[in-house]
């Protein structure tokens, strides 16, 4: 059953959940674990009054990495803390899970696990031409946690030996070779593969990579004919059927696969947890595309999902169930601190800082946090640090992930995000933030959105979860996507496209309330301000634009929006302090800038 047809189930049944159910043929209750480079958690869900929801989560700090080296240990705290919370037993006196649940209400009827805290795979990507095959063949490998160590194609002109040679250094775990459409070139694809093939000759045995070919099909059978005698090969469709199309889907699916069995056999304890899984470990990047997936054919416009973690960085965005995810592996606010080192000058960083430090301190702090990643900021500088890492590490993999967007999306400046309905955020530097408005100001300084759209913040890391659950238990995903109770709605942006002198008269905003009532709000340029609305609670909006401000109707037109918007513990934000967002040059006016942004939101 597609996606479209379980949601067009659900508006058609009337009857309640357990009709639902029935037709869905799934299970009631349901149990999440996912082990994070930092964090384990592991989240219950079940039927409270007629409608499922989420009920409690356990965090426990991962235990793969030194001293323990076994993921098993960070999942069964996990699940003590959740069983403490919750009430419910859900493991026996030997430490197994209870799976399914019992008559007494013990356990949960299905598991649904995925792993983000593993290294990531160290990859070459092989491909004929390099803006052709070999860009498709990196775009599938960044969809899952992998280190691309090396490229190879015909453009670099390299003799065989230095191609050989660079395999066989690197030693990498995965190859993926695409190259030549669908009855296209044959020749050199099968030179490329022939290099291949010797260079894995020369790795030993126990260290040779698994190949994905998923290139020209009518040499799929010469490929494995060649390559199976040295190593294992997976042959999936053309990432590259056609010079101007691309499908990574069915491959992404055949790297889900590699990644699982990969990291169980060199993991202690992510075995066990595929096993308890029923063998669908997924990776947590591909679990949060899937939902943004589903979101996205909610929405008129898609939805965008963006979870920053310690080790990795994750954007997927869905444009009507076209989805286009980007993991980075090695960029986070832990041990990914590295790659925002490499890449972004102190300045860059500290220009975000509310408050006046050391930049050797700032330095000292990203070394000091790159090597014990698990750490919390103590003190308000160390939190100011982390704050502005975290709006980086979002900025620097929007970034680069905005390549891969589709070329017809709405958007109302070429350099910004397209207009998405939703902006789903996750990660426990924006997530836990001290206050929901340094989590919102995180946000919108990272993202910068345009027009008007939704911002979410998923404060338990729901998402992943419920994309790892929606082949076991759809019926749950229908009902808790953005549910308002499990996702916290910080409330709708408006942000215009406009480049006006400070104070300048840029909107007026007519909002017209549930209740009959009426207002009208004029917004001037630089203004960071919050319009009254209850939370939960529905409005109209009429905005007109000046000075060429654009909302999502054209420079300086009017816009009355076609859907209510819905109000939370903000109201409505209107962000006019200019789209690109600039900060002031002068230190001292900056960091006067940054702190009134602080104060607007109530810190």
């Amino acid at each position: 059953m597609s996606e479209q047809e379980l949601i067009l189930e659900e508006e058609a049944a009337p009857e309640g959940l357990q009709e639902l159910e029935q037709r869905l043929n799934t299970p009631r209750s349901l149990l999440a674990i996912d082990v994070g480079s930092v964090n384990t958690r592991a989240l219950l869900f079940d039927v409270v009054e007629g409608r499922y929801r989420f009920l409690a989560a356990g965090v426990a700090p991962t235990t793969a990495g030194a001293p323990m080296h076994d993921a098993s240990e960070g999942v069964r705290y996990a699940l003590d803390t959740l069983q403490r919370i919750s009430g419910r037993t859900l493991t026996t006196a030997d430490e197994q899970l209870i799976i399914p649940s019992t008559r007494d209400g013990a356990g949960a009827d299905n598991l649904a696990s995925t792993l983000s805290g593993a290294p990531p795979l160290k990859a070459v990507a092989v491909g004929l031409l390099e803006r052709v095959s070999l860009e498709s063949a990196l775009n599938l490998l960044g969809t899952t946690y992998v280190n691309v160590v090396e490229t190879i194609s015909l453009a670099k002109r390299r003799h065989i030996e230095q191609q050989v040679n660079t395999i066989v250094k690197q030693r990498p775990e995965l190859v993926v070779v695409a190259g030549g459409t669908d009855g296209g070139a044959t020749r050199s694809v099968l030179g490329l593969v022939n290099a291949l093939g010797m260079a894995i000759s020369l790795i030993p045995p126990d260290q040779r990579p698994d190949v994905v070919f998923a290139g020209n099909r009518a040499l799929a059978e010469r490929v494995s004919g060649f390559l199976e005698p040295l190593t294992q090969v997976h042959v999936t469709a053309n990432v590259r059927p056609a010079l101007t199309s691309e499908q990574l889907g069915p491959a992404e699916t055949l790297l889900a696969d590699i990644f699982r069995r990969r990291h169980a056999s060199r993991i202690l304890g992510i075995g066990e947890l595929n096993s308890w899984s029923g063998g669908n470990l997924q990776p947590t990047a591909m679990s949060l595309g899937r939902i943004t997936r589903f979101l996205s054919l909610l929405q008129p416009h898609g939805a965008l999902a963006v979870d920053v973690g310690a080790s990795a960085t994750t954007v997927a965005a869905g444009f009507k169930g076209d989805l286009r995810l980007r993991t980075f592996a090695g960029l986070g606010v832990g041990s990914g601190l590295q790659a925002i080192l490499h890449s972004r000058k102190l300045e860059q960083i500290t220009r975000w800082l509310p408050l006046e430090i050391d930049p050797g301190y700032v330095l000292d702090y990203i070394q000091n946090k790159i090597l014990t990643p698990a750490t919390l900021p103590a003190e308000r500088d160390d939190l100011a640090i982390e704050q502005a890492l975290a709006r980086e590490a979002m900025r620097m993999a929007l970034e680069q992930s905005q390549a891969r967007f589709p070329r017809n999306a709405k958007r109302l400046h070429p350099e910004l995000l397209p207009v998405f309905d939703a902006i789903l955020v996750s990660g426990a530097a924006v997530a836990h933030a001290p206050t929901i408005a340094q989590s919102l100001l995180m946000i919108l300084d990272a993202l910068e959105p345009t027009g008007v759209q939704q911002v979410i913040l998923d404060k338990n890391n729901l998402a992943p979860a419920l994309g790892a659950a929606a082949p076991v238990n759809p019926a749950l995903v229908i009902q808790l996507i953005l549910d308002p109770i499990s996702f916290l709605n910080l409330g709708y942006v408006i942000a215009p496209v406009v480049s006006a002198r400070t104070g300048a008269p840029v909107l007026r905003i007519r909002i017209q309330y549930e209740t009959g009532h009426s207002n009208i709000v004029e917004v001037a340029m630089g203004d960071l301000k919050l319009i009254p609305l209850p939370g939960g609670r529905r409005a109209r909006l009429e905005i007109d634009c000046f000075h060429r401000a654009d909302v999502g109707a054209g420079p300086g037109r009017s816009l009355r929006l076609e859907r209510p918007v819905i109000g939370g513990p903000f109201g409505v934000v209107v962000d006019a302090r200019g789209r690109p967002l600039r900060l002031p040059g002068d230190p001292r006016a900056r960091l006067e800038t940054v702190r009134g942004w602080h104060m607007a939101l109530g810190r």
